[in-house]
């Protein structure tokens, strides 16, 4: 894949979250998808903010091209029907003498740290203010949005249109979706999510359909005709802000419930496995992988599932405990 096929498929996409459990302030990746560090060209184009760090995805925090801020922010732009007294003295204070790192916040405010994070994030919901995310640096400037992005226009009479077009760009890139998850990957109400639906169906642009194995959804019209294939022989490991795993995270949250998911594991184009273990800063074992393949071929392909598996987890770090129930203490068995 070259670095233009990247940046396609990353405005695909998009947006775009850092791996879960990395580090604060890390860069978005799209895991797999790239044969070299994608994490090396996604830092790069943040510091010269061809793509811009929001909330977006019901608060969720992501990047975008900067050139399509404005649709995404005003897809899932929360807005406020009125500010408080403290959200309206930060907006001020930002207005007036920012750009503020949350630190100068507090001093010019006299507000606690416990206080301004949550508001701040608040209103960055509402996009109302930017967090200025360029590298991995802690400290990093607030701005009021409109100050910022002066030709971004954000008001929720934008908000249907720009949710309509990221809908129909989730359809392209999924080809086949629920309803669950549709509302698992975007976090919209489930009665925006038919009204959204409807309208796009309205115009001939989608199709209801029913897929055997799969159960009622939604494809392009224009997708409808495609023909399948059978997935490649492959497995890998996605973490849980990956596109995929959250578009389906209701689905494997009930097939994986009990045990602490650390990761997902895609195996022939499906999830059918689990990383388990309880997630530390430090070091951490993975406690099990559960699969869902029948005994025999969870045999036959343990070296290969081992493998995928220990591309994150691995010694000094980390150890693999066991192999679907079975004690595995060398990744490499």
């Amino acid at each position: 894949m070259t670095s233009e096929e990247y940046s396609s498929l990353f405005r695909e996409l998009q947006p775009v979250s850092p791996i879960f459990f990395s580090y604060p302030g890390s860069p978005p990746s799209l895991v797999h998808r790239a044969t070299f560090d994608d994490a090396d060209i996604t830092a790069k184009w943040r510091e010269t903010r061809r793509i811009v760090k929001g909330r977006f995805l019901r608060g969720t925090i992501g990047y975008v091209f900067n050139d399509e801020l404005g649709l995404y922010a005003n897809a899932f732009q929360r807005p406020l029907d009125r500010l408080s007294e403290k959200q309206e003295l930060v907006c001020e204070t930002l207005a007036h003498t920012g750009p503020l790192t949350p630190r100068q916040i507090k001093e010019e405010t006299g507000l606690l740290n416990k206080e301004i994070m949550p508001m701040l994030h608040r209103l960055q919901e509402a996009f109302l203010v930017y967090e200025d995310q360029v590298d991995t640096d802690w400290e990093r400037a607030w701005y009021i949005f409109s100050d910022e992005w002066p030709d971004v226009a954000i008001s929720p009479d934008l908000c249907e249109a720009a949710a309509r077009e990221v809908l129909h760009r989730f359809l392209y890139a999924h080809i086949f979706v629920t309803l669950e998850q549709i509302k698992d990957w975007s976090g919209w109400p489930l009665k925006d999510i038919k009204h959204l639906l409807r309208s796009l169906e309205a115009n001939g642009i989608v199709t209801a359909c029913k897929i055997d194995g799969l159960g009622d959804g939604w494809m392009r019209t224009e997708d409808t005709s495609l023909d399948c294939e059978e997935p490649s022989h492959s497995v890998f490991m996605l973490h849980k802000a990956d596109p995929l795993v959250r578009a389906g995270i209701s689905e494997l949250n009930r097939r994986f419930a009990g045990p602490e998911v650390l990761q997902y594991v895609l195996i022939d184009g499906d999830f059918l496995g689990a990383v388990c273990g309880h997630w530390r800063i430090g070091p951490h074992d993975v406690e099990d992988i559960v699969l869902e393949l029948p005994v025999d071929e969870c045999k036959a392909r343990k070296a290969e599932i081992l493998q995928a598996v220990s591309w994150k987890y691995q010694p000094p770090n980390h150890s693999i405990l066991r192999y679907n129930g079975q004690e595995s203490r060398n990744p490499e068995a």
